[in-house]
């Protein structure tokens, strides 16, 4: 029979990776019974992260940690062995703004900190961090606190949190971070090359997206331009313009600066820590999905990257199942794709493709079977 490796990342607002998967999943065997099916729910470094690495069999901590506007959470990150995998957006990220409320020049990655240190002090010797979805731009002032850094003004009292913090920064100690490393190695998924500062920075190109106006935006520029002027008299180096140092709201930035960390394009990344190319090495038929199938897919979203490392094993044949398609069959054949079936090829309404997207997921892989798979002889 043939082999199915069903390889989703979540339907934002509807069905999370491993719910696509298990849909996908029921489909297939509906539709061909005894089809051999592997279910790789997949994330790339934004939220979902942590949900791909605990469907992989690494293990939940929960961890209780500042939210991005200083109220407490409920968080975890997950471990395998030595290696923790922390999620930036289950801690830090938009979601967890109270209210939904933005907070532009108060929020604060501290949270993500705590939780990085929480891992590094269960033992952990190699820690992933993913950080799309943050709610912040603080340069990654509030991790790097967190972690032992002190972050002074020039009274030589700590700076308040935020980006909008820093506009009082006179003097930064990292020396407590190596402490609390202890030489482990921090691997960043980052799928963005923007620097911290300028017209291409953090501020400017996320900080919008955060709820930051034209104003917050020039003032949170020089803020982070702050941040740099101190990091680099602390440790000797200048990293602002690096590609990567703006993920985050400057989140890079402070992994690479300070932490050492390394950035690494999301998706290869977690494809790596979950096994992928083990389990694909005999697949007939690779499934890959996300809500919605459009043009931000082409650039390093987790069905094109799944799709390249796909074909790179040799497999035979790559299906996508959206919710939706935006993308015409020469750009699906280009980014490694042979079909893409979509939720509303069955259901026109959008709200019922939402709510309904579990058994429409059923009736395509269905559908996927009877058209992708061998048939039986």
């Amino acid at each position: 029979m043939p082999r199915v490796l069903v390889a989703p990342d979540k339907f934002k607002g509807s069905l999370t990776a491993p719910e696509v998967a298990a849909a996908v999943a029921r489909g297939l065997t509906a539709g061909r019974p005894g089809v051999e099916v592997s279910c790789l729910p997949v994330a790339d470094g934004g939220d979902g992260t942590l949900a791909a690495a605990l469907a992989a069999g690494y293990e939940a901590v929960p961890v209780p940690a500042t939210g991005p506007t200083g109220e407490p959470v409920q968080t975890a990150y997950a471990r395998l062995g030595d290696v923790a995998v922390v999620e930036m957006a289950d801690v830090s990220g938009l979601g967890r703004l109270p209210g939904g409320r933005f907070a532009p020049r108060t929020a604060t990655s501290r949270g993500t900190g705590e939780v990085v240190a929480a891992a590094l002090a269960a033992g952990a010797r190699r820690i992933v961090l993913g950080i799309g979805g943050s709610a912040t731009t603080d340069g990654g002032a509030g991790l790097l606190q967190a972690l032992g850094a002190q972050l002074l003004d020039a009274d030589g009292a700590p700076v308040g949190p935020g980006g909008g913090g820093l506009e009082r920064l006179a003097r930064v100690d990292v020396s407590g971070v190596a402490t609390a490393l202890q030489g482990a190695e921090v691997v960043v998924a980052c799928d963005v090359d923007n620097p911290l500062t300028g017209p291409a920075g953090a501020a400017a190109v996320y900080g919008p997206q955060k709820g930051a106006d034209p104003d917050d935006v020039a003032y949170l520029d020089g803020c982070l331009a702050r941040l740099a002027d101190a990091v680099a008299e602390a440790t000797g180096r200048d990293l602002r313009d690096e590609p990567g140092a703006g993920a985050a709201g400057g989140v890079g930035f402070a992994a690479l600066a300070v932490l050492g960390a390394q950035l690494r394009p999301g998706i290869d990344l977690l494809l790596d820590l979950l096994g992928f190319d083990r389990l694909v090495a005999d697949a007939d038929l690779v499934v890959v999905g996300e809500g919605s199938l459009d043009e931000q897919s082409l650039r390093g979203k987790a069905p094109v990257g799944v799709a390249r490392r796909t074909r790179a094993a040799g497999v035979p044949a790559v299906v996508a199942v959206c919710g939706r398609r935006d993308l015409d069959d020469a750009a699906l054949r280009e980014a490694g794709i042979d079909a893409a079936h979509a939720l509303t090829d069955l259901e026109p309404d959008p709200a019922r493709c939402m709510a309904e997207a579990g058994p429409l997921l059923e009736r395509l892989a269905q559908r996927i079977a009877a058209e992708h798979l061998p048939t039986p002889t």
